[in-house]
């Protein structure tokens, strides 16, 4: 197994298992799959992310299909195979060897069924299980990280915050890019006079080719703003890995706030490569941890002191908050409406979100919804990549 695999595929022992029964599986439909190639695709699982569904998948079909006719069986076989399973104790009741006509490649839909169903349903036809059904174990290999990805943090237990730690380190972010005033050569409208000028000394003075520029394009700077108060503690631990993650990117410049009573920029200290160091760095740095919740005056310092600095060349803010405050209510009204003006875009994550029962009644939340741009989820895994997409949309 590769080493940052989630530890529910590794320790379950599932995982190695199903991949025999899943050959076992593609011989019985008609494809040469014999030991020798499935001794090379669990060699290749060491230079593989077997986490992701995509990258386990290309890997497989390029060592176990050899002909291209075979493909279609093999994709069909492969959705099947590694689907989610109705139940815990779910069983795919598959057609058994080999009755594939070279022309056919079709795959009936196969029908879920518990060991006892199926065993009694082939004692009611009078045909053995041996030569009619391959009766398949669904373990949960993939379903293991799914349910994971969409488990709320504040659920975690500790085995499973480290796996999520660790398939934090798989996100990419890449927010959207914006132009500049500067230009550069390129296919764009205005004309670049002195290219032009240049270019016709070859033509005798003729201007023969109009050289063009167009607008530089430049990433957008992120900047976050988290909430570390008492309320947030159940994800605080977890958010400081993902805002880590983002500190490490250099595809576009970050800088990170945190708040509960009074403001602390830890962009500094997350600049480290190391994260164990760098967590170590930020809880010196925070002196409020876990403490109460004043928005308002975390705003109006940021505007104030650091605004000018981080704020002039389109950014997007980021506030992580679940909205609970215990300030100055016309201060934060005040403070969030000079923020949203001053910025590109202001997204609000809100931990609480997640949940389909809640409802933004506090009076914080209430206060700060009509200033922003995007209200968004940040409970588990799954939101956090649906977070990554939404940066990746934000153009110009």
């Amino acid at each position: 197994m590769v080493e940052n695999a989630p530890q529910e595929i590794n320790s379950s022992g599932q995982f190695l298992h199903n991949l025999l029964v899943f050959g076992r599986l593609l011989r019985g439909l008609g494809l040469d799959v014999n030991p020798g190639r499935m001794i090379d695709l669990v060699q290749t699982l060491d230079l593989i992310e077997i986490g992701y569904k995509e990258d386990f998948y290309h890997a497989s079909r390029s060592l176990l299909v050899h002909k291209r006719e075979d493909i279609p069986l093999f994709d069909q076989a492969f959705e099947t195979f590694w689907r989610q399973p109705l139940d815990a104790h779910g069983d795919l009741s598959l057609p058994s060897p080999i009755r594939r006509k070279p022309e056919r490649h079709h795959l009936p839909q196969p029908a879920l069924k518990l060991p006892e169903e199926a065993k009694r349903d082939g004692r009611e036809r009078g045909i053995s299980a041996s030569e009619e059904r391959l009766v398949v174990e669904a373990a949960k290999s993939y379903d293991a990280r799914e349910m994971l990805r969409k488990k709320d943090f504040a659920e975690l237990t500790g085995e499973e915050i480290e796996s999520i730690k660790n398939m934090m380190q798989q996100l990419s972010f890449h927010l959207g890019e914006r132009r500049t005033r500067r230009k550069r050569p390129g296919n764009g409208h205005s004309i670049d006079l002195r290219r032009t000028l240049r270019k016709s000394y070859k033509y005798g003075g003729e201007v023969l080719i109009w050289a063009r520029r167009e607008p530089r394009i430049k990433p957008r700077p992120l900047v976050i703003i988290a909430d570390i108060s008492g309320s947030m503690e159940r994800y605080t631990r977890l958010l400081l890995h993902f805002i880590f993650g983002l500190a490490q990117s250099r595809s576009h410049p970050v800088e990170a706030f945190v708040f509960s009573t009074r403001l602390t920029r830890i962009t500094r200290q997350l600049r480290i490569r190391d994260i164990d160091q760098a967590l170590e760095g930020v809880s010196q740095v925070v002196q409020d941890w876990a403490g109460g919740t004043r928005t308002g005056e975390a705003l109006k310092d940021f505007n104030f002191n650091w605004g000018r600095r981080v704020l002039g060349r389109r950014a997007v803010v980021l506030i992580i908050s679940d909205g609970w405050d215990r300030g100055d209510l016309d201060l934060l009204e005040r403070e969030i409406a000079r923020l949203q003006r001053s910025c590109y875009r202001l997204i609000w994550l809100n931990p609480l979100l997640g949940s389909p029962l809640y409802e933004p009644l506090t009076r914080g939340m209430q206060i700060a919804l009509p200033y922003t741009d995007d209200f968004l989820p940040v409970h588990n895994l799954a939101s956090l990549e649906d977070l990554a997409g939404h940066l990746a949309a934000l153009n110009n």
